[in-house]
């Protein structure tokens, strides 16, 4: 269990939340203000989307064995460098799911369905 009093579990969660909401009005109050997006600020915000897919993605791929053959022969890590791969070839968001999660589920699932 915590040492924090019920109270005081609540204002934290409170104190988070409200400074979490505060941080997000504050773009949005930013750019409702402003005529128009600076083009240097476009260019950067151009790779946010990128940027927040592969910190979601690269952790569940990148996995850390005992051995560094062990690391790259992991499923997963093969998966995502063909879906990288995929990616990088054709800039086609569906076609690197499409490949990536082909490549798992064949590398998964293909020898038991030989077998």
């Amino acid at each position: 269990m915590t040492e924090w009093s019920r109270a005081g579990i609540w204002a934290a969660i409170a104190i988070i939340g409200i400074c979490t909401y505060a941080i997000r009005f504050s773009f949005i109050y930013l750019f409702g203000r402003i005529d128009s997006v600076p083009p240097r600020l476009r260019r950067v915000l151009r790779y946010v989307p990128a940027a927040v897919l592969a910190a979601l993605v690269v952790p569940s791929v990148v996995t850390v064995e005992p051995t560094v053959s062990g690391t790259l022969l992991d499923d997963r890590v093969i998966a995502g460098t063909v879906a990288a791969a995929v990616a990088w070839r054709t800039e086609n968001v569906l076609a690197t799911i499409v490949v990536g999660m082909g490549t798992l589920w064949a590398i998964r699932f293909g020898p038991s369905l030989l077998a």
